[in-house]
């Protein structure tokens, strides 16, 4: 039992110094994904160990902590069609099964963090990185609006502003066309004009969507369809 103990701890001292060395917001992402499993390996092992009064508990404190985690991710991966709209600065993904949306920054100190794995304080810190640059901006904002609905109460008012322009969508090749609306080249318009309604309803203002998608997701559909 004695080695199980020094492997624990072994295993504890080197994510600790993991967690040191590592960005904030990849420790914080890791600490979110792999805490539950950690707590209930060490309850298992005390239980195991014939102190289950401890051990117990803790495998019950991370089945909840699990659970809370899967209930409040934003974007599901579950293997289907999805759209890509990218900027300078943001990889945004629309899920057509769900009409969840999530995405990957590409530039700046959180470049390769999801939007999903970042909490709302990190997420206003990039906004304020990426703000100069209106598409990457209106990106952020569908993301805050959908899933931090009161991230205006909290940001500064002369550096935050609700931006309605869906400038960035003169101009689209054929090949953003196609990603957007999640379609492979040479699709028929009979599933052009279905990839639209379906990612439409998904984010339209009206429905607590996006204005900037929206226009983006329609001038992919003229570029298709023109």
């Amino acid at each position: 039992m004695g080695l199980y103990i020094i492997l624990l701890l072994f295993v504890g001292i080197g994510l600790f110094l993991l967690i040191l060395t590592s960005p904030a917001h990849k420790s914080a992402a890791f600490l979110t994904s792999a805490g539950p499993l950690l707590l209930m390996a060490v309850g298992a092992l005390l239980t195991f160990s014939r102190r289950g009064v401890i051990g117990m508990p803790l495998i019950f404190l991370g089945l909840s902590w699990w659970r809370r985690n899967r209930s409040r991710r934003p974007a599901s991966y579950s293997g289907g069609r999805k759209s890509t709209v990218q900027s300078a600065n943001l990889e945004m993904e629309l899920d057509h099964d769900t009409g969840e949306i999530d995405g990957r920054v590409l530039t700046g100190r959180m470049e390769g963090a999801r939007l999903s794995s970042l909490n709302e304080e990190e997420l206003l810190s990039l906004y304020q990185e990426i703000c100069s640059d209106t598409d990457s901006a209106a990106l952020l904002i569908s993301f805050l609006d959908r899933y931090h609905p009161n991230w205006r109460e909290s940001a500064d008012p002369d550096s935050f502003r609700k931006q309605n322009s869906a400038s960035g969508s003169e101009g689209m090749s054929t090949e953003e066309a196609f990603q957007i609306l999640g379609l492979e080249p040479g699709a028929s318009r009979q599933e052009i004009h279905q990839a639209w309604r379906r990612l439409i309803k998904g984010v339209h203002p009206d429905h607590g969507g996006s204005a900037f998608l929206t226009a983006k997701i329609n001038t992919a559909k003229d570029v298709l369809l023109d």
